[in-house]
């Protein structure tokens, strides 16, 4: 399974970008796809139209994983772990979603995600 963060969800509504390439190849491949709530809010925060919405919500066959208390319990390892960070603080809801569903994190800021890396978050591969 693949989660993907907010600036995958944006980029594969646009045609030609590397984002939308690889969500086109793990669609070919039947790979599942899913994302976070946290990550869902932040895309339909915008700019986003409404036939960019049903197109990401069919891509994603709703599957839009919610945030509860053993998330937040994840998370705040996960923060905490890492140095408490205030800019780490939503990028590690986004990490210990994608954990905690054993999930590979499919983002374009890498390097916001890799210190949770020693912590069970994988990174997902590219075609």
């Amino acid at each position: 399974m693949i989660l993907l963060d907010t600036n995958y969800l944006i980029r594969a509504l646009v045609a030609g970008t590397t984002e939308a390439d690889q969500v086109a190849r793990w669609i070919s491949t039947d790979t599942e796809l899913c994302t976070s709530s946290v990550c869902w809010y932040e895309f339909v925060c915008g700019p986003v139209d409404d036939q960019g919405l049903l197109v990401m919500e069919a891509i994603l066959d709703r599957r839009i994983l919610p945030f509860a208390m053993d998330h937040a319990m994840e998370a705040s390892r996960l923060f905490n772990a890492t140095g408490r960070l205030r800019q780490l603080r939503v990028d590690a809801m986004i990490a210990a979603t994608a954990i905690m569903v054993n999930a590979e994190l499919a983002t374009g800021n890498t390097e916001d995600f890799k210190a949770f890396a020693p912590y069970g978050l994988r990174m997902a591969r590219f075609q």
